[in-house]
């Protein structure tokens, strides 16, 4: 009996190893699963053995090395970066991967020589580009608007490049950039908390930089961006309503005027899709709930809450309507150097 029992126990020990997943595939996803749940440790056991059967299985090698990074072991993650990186098939990914590991351990020269030789396989990376001038940013290199120009124009639909340009425009003297990028993307991360923190930023542009002097067309003629001083001098038709200052329900006004003479004179000429939703909200009725959504938070968020509530047809219409769709800028509406 207890003979049998033993070979009834093997036999059932033998079938659960034989139905465990064999497949790399199922194998990289039951990891990513972990990965996801933050056992990073039982992440790196599966891809390990994953990789003992497809060695050279970059996503299997990419995913491995991010799980380390992740649980921290700098060192090994790097090891792994070391075994990627000169690879023919190397990606976008991978490079973005390479950067995190470079950075987590402060090594700024081989993150440096790591992202040109991205960049010259990958010219038109958005990634890549904000991720390089995040870098060049971080060691007080400037030419890091550069790159996040650079990443702007070529990727226009990645978002990244436009928060950190607009960051970088509102430590200047700039009036106008830091408001377009800024509303920009919170356009493009309306749920993120960076886009969150962007609609502060924004009011207090408005604030302190565009309505803070009377005369907002001083310094104009030095801008290079013929866009750029347009906006400005079609803004400035709406200066005298500053006079008592600014709240949600003036620069709702303001902004509307801005859009129907925009359309009047230069909406021909430069074609852009943030000023193309602002008068699609305009036509729909719901520019008012969008400038209140944008604003309201920051400005005072009990009477925010207080005016979605006493105007709730309104603002779920808005919001339903927001959901529906993807903002995202098209090729070809660069405007700041023409």
């Amino acid at each position: 009996m207890k003979r049998l029992f033993s070979l009834l126990l093997v036999s059932a020990i033998s079938a659960v190893v034989v139905a465990q997943p064999t497949d790399v595939n199922t194998m990289q996803q039951t990891a990513r699963t972990f990965m996801q749940s933050g056992d990073f440790d039982n992440a790196i056991i599966v891809l390990t053995r994953a990789l003992q059967q497809n060695p050279k299985n970059l996503e299997l090698q990419k995913d491995l090395i991010m799980s380390y990074y992740l649980k921290r072991d700098y060192t090994k993650a790097l090891d792994g970066v070391k075994e990627v990186v000169d690879r023919d098939d190397a990606d976008v990914v991978t490079y973005q991967v390479a950067g995190n590991v470079y950075k987590a351990l402060e090594m700024v020269k081989d993150c440096d020589k790591m992202y040109k030789k991205a960049l010259k396989k990958f010219p038109n990376s958005g990634p890549l580009l904000s991720e390089y001038g995040e870098l060049l940013w971080a060691t007080k290199n400037f030419s890091s608007i550069e790159y996040w120009e650079k990443g702007i124009k070529a990727d226009p639909s990645y978002s990244g490049n436009y928060y950190n340009a607009a960051m970088y425009y509102f430590y200047t003297k700039d009036k106008v950039w830091s408001l377009i990028y800024g509303e920009i993307f919170i356009n493009m991360e309306s749920l993120s908390e960076r886009g969150a923190a962007m609609k502060e930023l924004l009011l207090q542009g408005y604030k302190e930089k565009l309505f803070a002097e009377a005369d907002m067309m001083a310094g104009a003629d030095k801008m290079k961006s013929e866009f750029a001083r347009n906006v400005l001098s079609t803004m400035s038709k709406q200066s005298s309503m500053a006079a008592k200052g600014l709240n949600i329900e003036v620069l709702t006004m303001i902004r509307t005027r801005f859009i129907l003479d925009w359309y009047a004179t230069w909406a021909a000429r430069y074609p852009f899709r943030l000023f193309e939703y602002h008068r699609q909200l305009l036509t729909e009725g719901m520019f008012d709930a969008y400038n209140h959504w944008l604003f309201g938070p920051v400005e005072n968020l009990a009477a925010y809450d207080n005016w979605t509530k006493t105007h709730a047809e309104e603002f779920n219409a808005f919001t339903t309507f927001q959901r529906s769709r993807v903002f995202r800028m098209p090729a070809g509406q660069y405007y700041q150097a023409e």
